[in-house]
């Protein structure tokens, strides 16, 4: 009999890649989508299926996060084998605008999850999905299991609640939950409000001629980035340990948001020089001198984490997982996603939420 799974937030990045990986797995999946984001389907819509045929192995439920009894009467339900908690309000500068809601959304909505199992009583791993704002750039030296917490946005601490009430959960109740701590990882689904999708996709609209110039924020932001597909075979790998724990999954390497934003115009040929300091510094095509990137103060965070690195050697060595993909190779691949959408469908095809 295959294994049954319910995914929170099915629609995003990491919930569309996880949903893949685990049919290929033979798994029956389940997934959340919320009612006001139906028309955000387009990274599930290649594993959807006609509903009324009752041997599918891919379902879509409408779930919020925000609403305990929605969450109690799909895991009575669905009865899964495995939980992961992926739905999320997952934008840092958006959690200064909406702190309350991200709160609801991310801390209690974890905790919701958490309760309805242990009152449901069913047999089930759950897994949440922590990050790397916990730690809140407090070094430059790779972060492991044992790195102390800082967060700086009301995101990271809507999450450090959410990470502590899963060990709270475990270590009182006995359940099989545990923690992944996911650093930076991105794709070509990866949402055009994070800084790396806007700037692969600005890339291609300038190759386009669609637009002229990419603004950013805080260029010396150092972040450690991976492949998101990569890392939901580590969120499966978590859960399926004997005993639940916390893990880093990190490629163990950082970059500056300017040297990301570099490797991307070089997939489309184009040689970027940095001038100037600060709010004045432009990112300059080497070849023409004109001006394709520049500095808008507006997208400075009111707390910056500078510097983000991961150390992944309890994963490695425990689960046997590793990041293989390089960074270049994740930009090539993000960017030229981005130019083939472009080229086939218009300035539309980059219309993913």
């Amino acid at each position: 009999m295959s294994k049954r799974a319910l995914i929170t937030g099915v629609t995003g990045q990491d919930g569309s890649y996880l949903a893949e990986i685990l049919l290929d797995k033979g798994y029956e999946v389940h997934g959340t989508i919320r009612r006001g984001s139906t028309f955000n389907t387009q990274r599930i819509d290649h594993i959807f299926q006609d509903p009324h045929d009752d041997q599918i192995p891919f379902h879509t439920h409408y779930g919020e996060m925000t609403d305990a009894s929605n969450i109690s009467r799909l895991i009575e339900d669905i009865e899964p084998d495995e939980i992961y908690n992926l739905a999320a309000q997952s934008n840092v500068a958006v959690s200064f605008d909406q702190p309350q809601y991200t709160t609801d959304t991310n801390a209690l909505g974890t905790l919701r999850v958490l309760d309805a199992i242990r009152e449901s009583r069913i047999d089930t791993r759950f897994y949440h999905a922590s990050t790397s704002e916990l730690y809140g750039g407090q070094t430059s030296e790779p972060l492991n299991e044992q790195s102390p917490f800082r967060p700086r946005s009301p995101y990271a601490c809507s999450k450090l609640y959410a990470h502590w009430i899963t060990i709270n959960y475990r270590q009182s109740y006995g359940l099989h939950a545990s923690n992944g701590i996911c650093f930076n990882h991105e794709s070509p689904r990866r949402g055009k409000r994070f800084v790396t999708r806007k700037i692969t996709r600005a890339v291609a609209k300038i190759n386009a001629g669609y637009q002229d110039k990419l603004y950013l924020g805080n260029l010396d932001a150092k972040r450690d980035w991976g492949y998101a597909p990569e890392y939901v075979e580590g969120m499966w790998q978590i859960v399926n340990q004997d005993d639940p724990d916390d893990y880093v999954l990190a490629t163990g390497e950082t970059n500056t948001v300017r040297e990301f934003a570099t490797k991307a115009f070089e997939v489309i040929g184009i040689d970027i020089t940095w001038e100037g300091d600060g709010v004045d510094e432009r990112g300059i095509d080497s070849s023409t001198g004109e001006k394709l990137v520049e500095v808008d103060p507006r997208y400075f965070r009111p707390n910056e984490v500078d510097t983000l690195i991961g150390d992944p050697t309890r994963a490695e060595t425990e689960l046997g997982w590793k990041a293989e993909t390089s960074l270049d190779g994740l930009v090539e691949r993000m960017v030229q996603n981005d130019v083939d959408k472009v080229e086939t469908e218009g300035e539309v095809g980059l219309d993913y939420l």
